[in-house]
C-alpha cells in the first residue's frame, strides 16, 4: 500500500499544477485562457525541477516533467528560495512530513515550539480551529535570534531596529550595523555591515531593502543618511546623504524591479525616486521628488514587486508604486513617464490607526493581474488593477474586507490567503473569497520592534507632525517582511518566522493533539476541495482525491487502534459502550463517504471484533446506513453476526426493517425465511421470497392460512392476524399495481406474471389442501369476510389500471361473476357489506368505457334486501349504503318511482331527498327533512339555502317559500329561534300572518322574543324597524304575563312601541317600575316620581306589617333597591327643574322615608330605625347638592320623629351635613388659591419673556449680507430673532417669511426655517401656526411712519387680543409644564364658558382648537402646590 500512494504522489508531483483558482476551480489556466503574456515555460520549469530536486531526490525519483506549470502554481509559489533554509536544531525536521507535491517548496523552518506548547495546553478546541487545522506554523529562527543578541553584548551593535529578507537575511540595529545572515542550516552570521563609528555619525537604520537578484542592501538610518552595499563582498558602494531634504529620518526604503531605481519616504512625508548610475567608474545616485510632505504627508509607500515568470507581464512596465498618505492612497507609474493612475481618499478614519499597502498577483476571470490591498483601521480595500489594449491602466474596487479590530499589518501569503497583524498583537489568518477566519494566534511573546522613534524623528530633534506622529506610535513597516510565502517577524531580542503548512501537516498536527474527528474533517474537506489554504495538493481533482483518502485510510486504521488501546478495562458495560459509540460510527461514516466497503468489513471488522463491545457496537451503527440506502451488500460473515446480534437483543423489527433494504445475494435465503416466520416478520418474509427467489405467491398461502380458519369459524381476529390481513391486502394492491412490496418496484419483465399468478390464485376454486367441507373460492371469501370495502377498493384501482388489457378485462369480469356467486347467494355477508359490493359494481358500472356485464334483476334485489320493512334492524346502515349506492352511479340501474315509494315505505328520508332533489321538487324535500328525527332541525338552513343562494328559478324559490308558509307553526315549535332568525330574513312581510297562525300564546311569545330582542350570532333584519308598532306592543303585553321581571330591560332593548299604548298595558298588569320608566321616557318626571313614591310606599308598609312577624326576615333590600331606583330617577330630572319642582320631588320621598319611622312599635323601633335612619341619611345626602340647606334643616326639625327629641338624636345627622359642607368650601378656597397663585406665577413669567433684550450674532443682514446701518429705505424695519439671526423687515418679505394669523402678520426666521424645511417640510407652517417656533422676534423701527402705523394697530386690538409675541410668549409658557398645567386647565374651563369673556385666556383661541382635556376619560386634577414665586 505504502509503495502504491508512493506512485500516485509521484505522478501528481510531475503535474507540478496547484489547485485551481477562484471563479473556475475546475478549469486550468493555459497559454489560451490568459492574456497575452510572454512566459518562458521551459525556464520555470528547469527552475522548478531543481527544486523539487533539493527536496525529493534523497527519497523518490521523480521522473521528467512533461506538462508546463500553470500561471495558478506560479501565483501560489511561497518559496523563491535556491536552496532550503533549516532550522539550528536539525532534531525538529521531519523529512516524511515535508511536503513533496507542491509547487510551493519546503518552508523556512519546520516543527515549531508553537506544537509544543499547543500540547501543553490542551483546552477545548475554538470553531475555526476545529474546521481547519492549525493553519499557520510559527519557528524561532534560534540562530539569528542568538547572535543578535550577542552581538549586542560583544560589539555593542544596538537592539535590532529594521529586517529585510531575500536569499539572505539582513537585521539592522539602533547603533548602526547591518548583520547579514544565512539561510543555512546554522543561520550563520555572513557579513557585518558598517561600524558603530558610523552608526553614531548616522544614527540607527531605520529601513533596509535587499534588491531581486539579492546582491545589494540598501540602508536608511534615522538622521537621513543611505548607503548601499555589495552582499557578495560586504563593500560599501555609495554613501547618499543629498537625496531628501536634511534633518528628516528615513521611514522606508525600496528596490523596484529595475536594479538601478529605488524609492526612498523621509518623516518629513515626502516621497524620492532613486536612481543608480556609473559612469566613468563612478557611482552616482539622482534623486527626484514625486510627491512633497507640504501636500500631504506620505508614510507609507509598495511598489509592485513581479516575480520572475512575470516580469513579461504587461503591466509591470509602468513600475506602479502605491503611496499612502495620512488622507488619501495614490497610484502612480514611474515609467516610461511619471503618472498619477488612481486617488482614493479614506474618508473618517481613527487619526491613531496606519495606513497599510500590500501588492499580490491574482487570478481572475481567465486572466492574472495585481491587486492592491490597502487598509487603515478596521477595513481592507481590494482594488484590482487592469491594463487595456490601448495601454491605460484601470482600476476596479473587489469585495471589501469588515473587521472588528484595528490593523498595524497586512500581508499577502498566496493570492487566497491573507495574514493580518492586529494592535493587540494577535495575527488572523483570512480565506480572501470567503472572508473567513482560519485562525488567530497570539505573537506578543515575540516583543515585535516598533518604528515609533523614526516616525517621530528623534534622532533629528522631533520635528515631524503631530499626526504624524500619532501614526508613528504603532508602525511597525520595518519589522514584519515577507519572502516566498513565509513571513518574519523581529523581536527585541529574536526573529521568528510564520508560513503556511502543508495538508499534511495540519493532519498531523491535529493527530499529535489526538483530535482524531477534526483531522478526519479536515482531510474530508480536502478529499472534496473545500478546504482554505491549502498547500501541497496538485494535480486534477481524481488524483489529489486518490492521496487524501490513502492518508485518511491510514489515520482510520490508527484512529481504530486508538480506540481498543483506550478502551476501558474496568468499570460499567455502559462506559465501555459508550467510548465505542463515540468512535465507532466515525469509522463506519468515513469508510462508506471513501467508499471502501471492502476495507470496513474485512479488516476494520476483524481489528474491532477483537473487543465483543466494540464489535457490538460496530454492528449496531450499520442500521441507520442501510435503512437509508447508503450500505446495500454486506458480506456473509457481516450479515450472519447481524442478525445473530439483533436477535439476542430482541430487536426484531430492526432487524426486519434491515433485511428489506439489503441485497438479497448476501442472506442464506431458508435460514431467514424460517427467522421471519417464527418471529412474524412478515414485511422481510415476503421481501426474501419475492427478491430472493422470485416467489410472489407463496407469502400469499402463508398468510391465508393464518386468517383464513377463525373467520369461517365466524371467530373475531386477534391484534396480530388483523396485522396480517392488512398486510395482505398491501401485498396484493402492490402485486396488481405492478410495485414491490414494501418498496420499490418488480422489474418490468416480471409485471405481467406476477399480475397472472396473483389473479390466478384469489379465483381459485379450492385451497391446495382443502378439506371436503370448504366452500368454494375460499381465498375471495376469506377477503371479502376480512374487509369488504378495503378488498373492493384494492380492485377498483386494479381495474382502472388494466383498462386496455383484453386479458385483465377478462379477468375483471370473471371475478366480479365470482363476487356476485360468493356475496348474493351467501347469507353469512351484511347489508353494509352487500350494498360496498354494489356500490363498487355501480362505479365500475358508470364508468364511459365500461365492458363489465351484471345482470340488472341482482340490483332489484340488493333494493328490495336493504329496503326491507320487515327488518328494522340497521335502519341507517341500510340507508347509508343505498345513498352511496345511488351516488355512486346506481341509480341508472332502478326504476325512479319504485325507488321513492320503497324509500318512503322504509323510512329512507335521505333517499327520498336524493331523488327529489333529482326531480327539483324541494318543496317535498322540507316534508322530508321535518319526518326526519335525526335532521330535523337542519331544515331551516335548507330553506335559507333554497330562498338565498343563486341557481334557483323563480318558481322552485316560490314553491319552496309557499311549502315553508304553510309549515311555519310547525318550524316555530320546533325551534323559535332558527325559526325567528329565517322569518326575519325571508318572511318579514307576513309576520302579522304569522302571529295569527300561532295559537298557542306561549309559543307566539318565544317567537316574538327571538324575533325582537338581540342575541348572540343572531342576524337583525333591516325590515324590522319598519315593523308594525303593535308587534312589539304584543310582544310586551306577553312579556308582562310570562316574564315581568324582565320587562323593563325589555323596554329599554326595543324601539318601536308608542308609549301611550305600553304605558296602558304596563298598568293593566300593574308594573310600577316599567311604568315609571315609561312616564319618564314620555317626560312626565313627576308622574314617574308618583309611580316609584306608590311604590316604596308600599314596600315600607309590608315591612311596618313584617314587624309583627319577627321570626319572617323583613324585606328591607326590597326597599333599598326601590329607594336606590327612586333617588336616581329623582337626580336625573333635578337637572333641569328650578328650585320649587325639586322640593316637590325631593321632600315627599323625605318624607316617605320618615313617616314610618312614626308607626313602629318600641321593639320594632330598635330593630328597623337605625337602617332607616341610613337610607334616611342617604336622601339627605343625594338631595343637598340640589335642596338649600337650610329647608332641608327646617323640613327635618319640623318631622315629629327627630324634632321631638333632644338635638343629641338629630346631632350626627346635622355634623354629617356640616361636614360635607366645610369639605366643599375648604376644596374651593384651596383651587382658587392655587390658580390665583399659578396666574400670579405665569404673567410674571410672560412679562420677563415677552421684555427681554435679544443679542443679535452679527450687525448685517442674513439676507442681503449688508449691514443694517447702510440701509435707509424709508418703510423698513429691523428684525431680530432670539436664534441670534438679523434680517431687514423688506429681505424677510422678499423670502416670504410671514404668516398670517387673526388678521395679524407674524415673521419666521429665513435661516432656521430654511435649514428645518428639508427635515420637516410642511410641519412648520402648522407649527408656526399652533405657537411652536423656538425664535421670538423683536423689532427696531427705523421709519416714523411704521411706528405709528403699528401704533394704531395696537390700539385697535389691545382689548380683544394679544400681539404675536405675547402670543408666543404664552404657548411656551404652557410648554414649560409638564403635562397639562393648571394654567391650560384655567384655559379650558374658560372655553367652556361660550367665549363670550375676553381678556388673556382667551389668547390661545387664535390657533387651532385641540381636544379638550375634560374629554379624555383619564383625566384627574391633581392638586399639588404651585410653583415657588421670589418676592
Amino acid at each position: 500500500m505504502e509503495e502504491e500512494r508512493r506512485a500516485n504522489e509521484k505522478e501528481i508531483a510531475s503535474t507540478s499544477m496547484m489547485e485551481n483558482f477562484e471563479d473556475d476551480p475546475n478549469k486550468p489556466f493555459t497559454r489560451d485562457t490568459v492574456l497575452p503574456l510572454k512566459f518562458n515555460y521551459l525556464d520555470l520549469e528547469k527552475e522548478l525541477d531543481s527544486k523539487n530536486d533539493l527536496i525529493d531526490d534523497k527519497e523518490f525519483d521523480i521522473p521528467q516533467v512533461d506538462t508546463p506549470p500553470t500561471l495558478e502554481s506560479i501565483l501560489n509559489e511561497t518559496d523563491d528560495e535556491d536552496e532550503s533554509f533549516i532550522p539550528e536544531d536539525p532534531s525538529l525536521l521531519n523529512i516524511e512530513t515535508v511536503d513533496t507535491h507542491s509547487c510551493d517548496t519546503s518552508s523556512l523552518a519546520s516543527s515549531d515550539s508553537g506544537d509544543r506548547t499547543h500540547l501543553k495546553r490542551r483546552k477545548k478546541l475554538h470553531d475555526a480551529f476545529s474546521r481547519h487545522g492549525s493553519v499557520m506554523r510559527r519557528s524561532l529562527l534560534k540562530g539569528v535570534s542568538a547572535q543578535i543578541v550577542s552581538a549586542a553584548d560583544k560589539v555593542d551593535a544596538g537592539l535590532p531596529t529594521a529586517i529585510a529578507v531575500s536569499n539572505l537575511i539582513a537585521v539592522g540595529t539602533s547603533h548602526g550595523l547591518a548583520l547579514i545572515f544565512g539561510k543555512d542550516p546554522n543561520q550563520a552570521l555572513r557579513l557585518c555591515l558598517g561600524s558603530t563609528a558610523v552608526g553614531a555619525q548616522y544614527g540607527a537604520i531605520s529601513a533596509l531593502s535587499i534588491n531581486s537578484d539579492c546582491s545589494r542592501l540598501l540602508c536608511g538610518f534615522a538622521k537621513g543618511q543611505i548607503t548601499m552595499w555589495d552582499l557578495a563582498s560586504g563593500k560599501l558602494l555609495r554613501s547618499i546623504t543629498d537625496a531628501h531634504p536634511p534633518g528628516t529620518a528615513i521611514l522606508h526604503i525600496k528596490f523596484t524591479d529595475d536594479p538601478t531605481l529605488a524609492i526612498c519616504n523621509d518623516s518629513g512625508g515626502s516621497v524620492f525616486e532613486l536612481t543608480f548610475k556609473r559612469v566613468m567608474g563612478v557611482r552616482t545616485c539622482d534623486s527626484r521628488c514625486l510627491f512633497s510632505g507640504s501636500k500631504g504627508e506620505v508614510c507609507c509607500i509598495e511598489p509592485l514587486h513581479a516575480k520572475a515568470e512575470l516580469r513579461d507581464h504587461p503591466i509591470t512596465q509602468y513600475f506602479l508604486l502605491a503611496m499612502a498618505s495620512l488622507t488619501k492612497i495614490l497610484v502612480i507609474g514611474l515609467k516610461p513617464s511619471l503618472k498619477v493612475w488612481m486617488t482614493f481618499p479614506y474618508g473618517r478614519m481613527d487619526p491613531s490607526s496606519v495606513p497599510l499597502l500590500a501588492w499580490n498577483f491574482v487570478a481572475q476571470q481567465s486572466s492574472v493581474n495585481p491587486m492592491l490591498a490597502f487598509c487603515r483601521g478596521d477595513v481592507v480595500h481590494f482594488l484590482l488593477v487592469k491594463r487595456d489594449e490601448s495601454g491605460a491602466i484601470h482600476v476596479s474596487k473587489q469585495k471589501q474586507l469588515h473587521l472588528h479590530y484595528d490593523l498595524i499589518n497586512f500581508t499577502w501569503v498566496n493570492s487566497r490567503t491573507v495574514v493580518l497583524l492586529d494592535s493587540a498583537e494577535k495575527l488572523h489568518v483570512i480565506d480572501r473569497q470567503t472572508q473567513e477566519e482560519l485562525e488567530t494566534m497570539e505573537i506578543s511573546e515575540v516583543q515585535l520592534v516598533y518604528n515609533s522613534s523614526h516616525f517621530k524623528s528623534l534622532a533629528t530633534g522631533g520635528n515631524v507632525s503631530q499626526a504624524l506622529a500619532l501614526v508613528g506610535e504603532k508602525a511597525c513597516y520595518q519589522s514584519i517582511c515577507s519572502y516566498g510565502g513565509q513571513i518574519f517577524y523581529l523581536g527585541t531580542k529574536s526573529v521568528h518566522v510564520m508560513l503556511l503548512r502543508n495538508w499534511r501537516e495540519r493532519i498531523d498536527h491535529l493527530l499529535k493533539q489526538e483530535c482524531f474527528t477534526e483531522a478526519l474533517a479536515l482531510a474530508w474537506s480536502f478529499h472534496e476541495g473545500k478546504a482554505k489554504a491549502v498547500v501541497g495538493l496538485s494535480g486534477d481533482l481524481s488524483k489529489r482525491r486518490v492521496v487524501v483518502a490513502d492518508r485518511m485510510v491510514e489515520i482510520l486504521f490508527q484512529y481504530a487502534d486508538r480506540a481498543l488501546k483506550k478502551c476501558p478495562d474496568q468499570g460499567k458495560i455502559q462506559v465501555m459502550e459508550q467510548h465505542f459509540q463515540d468512535m465507532v460510527p466515525v469509522i463506519v461514516d468515513y469508510c462508506l463517504l471513501l467508499q471502501r466497503t471492502d476495507l470496513l468489513f474485512t479488516q476494520m471488522y476483524d481489528k474491532l471484533s477483537e473487543n465483543s463491545v466494540a464489535k457490538d457496537v460496530f454492528l449496531e451503527c450499520l442500521e441507520p446506513y442501510i435503512l437509508n440506502d447508503k450500505l446495500v451488500g454486506l458480506t456473509a460473515q457481516v450479515m450472519k453476526d447481524l442478525l445473530i446480534h439483533f436477535q439476542d437483543r430482541n430487536l426484531m423489527d430492526s432487524v426486519e426493517a434491515c433485511i428489506v433494504h439489503m441485497d438479497i445475494t448476501s442472506l442464506d435465503i431458508q435460514q431467514v425465511v424460517l427467522m421471519c416466520w417464527e418471529n412474524h416478520l412478515y414485511d422481510a418474509m415476503i421481501y426474501v421470497y419475492n427478491s430472493g427467489m422470485n416467489d410472489f405467491i407463496s407469502p400469499l398461502e402463508k398468510l391465508f392460512k393464518v386468517i383464513a380458519s377463525p373467520l369461517s369459524a365466524g371467530k373475531a381476529l386477534t391484534d396480530e392476524q388483523v396485522v396480517m390481513g392488512n398486510k395482505l391486502l398491501v401485498y396484493i394492491s402492490c402485486c396488481l399495481a405492478g410495485r414491490a412490496y414494501p418498496l420499490g418496484d418488480i422489474p418490468e419483465d416480471l409485471v405481467p406474471l406476477v399480475k397472472n399468478q396473483v389473479f390466478e390464485f384469489l379465483i381459485r376454486l379450492h385451497s391446495p389442501e382443502a378439506s371436503s367441507e370448504e366452500e368454494v373460492y375460499p381465498y375471495m371469501r376469506t377477503l371479502l369476510h376480512f374487509d369488504t370495502r378495503e378488498f373492493l377498493n384494492v380492485l377498483a384501482l386494479t381495474f382502472e389500471d388494466f383498462e386496455n388489457d383484453k386479458q385483465a378485462v377478462e379477468y375483471q369480469q370473471r371475478m366480479v361473476d365470482i363476487l356476485l356467486k360468493v356475496m348474493v347467494e351467501n347469507s353469512d355477508f351484511t347489508p353494509s357489506q352487500v350494498g360496498c359490493l354494489f356500490t363498487f359494481l355501480a362505479r365500475q358500472l358508470a364508468k364511459p368505457e365500461n365492458t363489465l356485464f351484471v345482470n340488472r334483476v341482482l340490483f332489484d334485489q340488493v333494493l328490495e334486501f336493504l329496503c326491507s320493512p320487515d327488518d328494522d334492524s340497521r335502519h341507517s346502515e341500510r340507508q347509508q349504503v343505498l345513498l352511496e349506492l345511488l351516488q355512486a352511479g346506481g341509480i341508472v340501474q332502478f326504476e325512479e318511482n319504485r325507488l321513492i315509494r320503497l324509500a318512503e315505505k322504509a323510512e329512507f328520508y335521505q333517499i327520498c331527498e336524493f331523488m327529489y332533489e333529482r326531480k327539483h321538487q324541494y318543496d317535498k324535500i322540507i316534508d322530508c327533512y321535518l319526518q326526519d328525527p335525526v335532521r330535523k332541525e337542519d331544515v331551516f338552513n335548507y330553506i335559507h339555502n333554497i330562498l338565498s343562494i343563486p341557481g334557483y328559478n323563480a318558481e322552485e324559490k316560490q314553491s319552496t317559500w309557499d311549502k315553508a308558509m304553510g309549515k311555519i307553526e310547525e318550524l316555530v315549535a320546533l325551534n323559535p329561534c332558527k325559526a325567528a332568525d329565517m322569518i326575519a330574513t325571508h318572511f318579514i312581510e307576513q309576520i302579522n300572518s304569522i302571529i295569527n297562525k300561532l295559537k298557542d300564546p306561549f309559543l307566539l311569545f318565544q317567537f316574538l322574543k327571538s324575533l325582537l330582542e338581540p342575541r348572540d350570532g343572531a342576524q337583525i333584519s333591516q325590515e324590522l324597524p319598519l315593523m308594525n308598532p303593535a308587534v312589539s306592543e304584543l310582544y310586551i303585553d306577553l312579556l308582562c304575563g310570562f316574564s315581568p321581571l324582565h320587562v323593563t330591560e325589555a323596554l329599554k332593548a326595543l324601539e318601536h312601541y308608542r308609549i301611550e299604548e305600553t304605558i296602558q298595558i304596563a298598568q293593566k298588569h300593574k308594573l310600577l317600575e316599567a311604568s315609571a320608566y315609561l312616564l319618564e321616557k314620555k317626560g312626565d318626571v313627576h308622574g314617574a316620581f308618583l309611580v316609584m313614591l306608590q311604590k316604596l310606599q308600599s314596600k315600607l308598609v309590608v315591612l311596618t306589617r313584617e314587624t309583627e312577624k319577627p321570626k319572617e326576615v323583613p324585606p328591607l333590600k326590597d326597599v333599598e333597591d326601590t329607594l336606590l331606583e327612586t333617588i336616581a330617577l329623582c337626580q336625573r330630572a333635578s337637572h333641569s327643574l328650578n328650585q320649587q319642582q325639586r322640593e316637590a320631588l325631593w321632600f315627599p320621598l323625605l318624607e316617605a322615608m320618615m313617616s314610618p319611622q312614626k308607626l313602629f312599635s318600641p321593639a320594632a323601633s330598635q330593630q328597623y330605625s337605625e337602617p332607616l335612619k341610613c337610607l334616611t341619611m342617604l336622601v339627605l345626602n343625594s338631595m343637598a347638592a340640589f335642596i338649600a340647606l337650610p329647608s332641608i334643616l327646617q323640613r327635618i326639625l319640623q318631622d315629629p320623629v327627630y324634632g321631638r327629641g333632644k338635638l343629641g338624636e338629630i346631632q350626627g345627622l346635622i355634623l354629617g351635613m356640616l361636614e360635607t359642607f366645610n369639605y366643599e368650601q375648604t376644596l374651593l378656597e384651596t383651587t382658587t388659591n392655587l390658580l390665583n397663585q399659578d396666574l400670579h406665577w405665569s404673567l410674571s413669567n410672560l412679562r420677563a419673556c415677552v421684555t427681554r433684550g435679544l443679542n443679535p450674532k452679527q450687525d448685517y443682514c442674513c439676507v442681503c449680507l449688508q449691514q443694517y446701518k447702510r440701509r435707509q429705505e424709508a418703510a423698513d424695519e429691523i428684525i431680530v430673532f432670539s436664534c441670534g439671526h438679523l434680517y431687514h423687515s423688506l429681505c424677510l418679505l422678499s423670502k416670504e417669511c410671514t404668516v398670517e394669523m387673526v388678521g395679524q402678520t407674524r415673521w419666521t426666521c429665513y435661516k432656521c426655517n430654511s435649514r428645518n424645511r428639508g427635515v420637516q417640510g410642511s410641519e412648520s407652517v402648522s407649527e408656526l401656526r399652533q405657537g411652536r417656533t423656538s425664535s421670538l422676534v423683536q423689532m427696531k423701527v427705523t421709519s416714523h411712519h411704521s411706528v405709528s402705523e403699528e401704533c394704531g394697530n395696537k390700539k385697535q386690538t389691545a382689548d380683544t387680543v394679544l400681539d404675536p409675541q405675547q402670543i408666543q410668549a404664552f404657548d411656551q409658557l404652557c410648554r414649560m409644564y409638564r403635562g397639562t398645567s393648571r394654567l391650560a386647565l384655567l384655559t379650558e374651563l374658560s372655553r367652556t364658558q361660550g367665549g363670550e369673556k375676553h381678556g388673556f385666556l382667551n389668547v390661545s383661541q387664535s390657533g387651532p382648537a385641540a381636544s379638550s382635556v375634560f374629554l379624555n376619560e383619564n383625566f384627574q386634577l391633581h392638586l399639588a402646590p404651585p410653583p415657588l414665586t421670589e418676592d
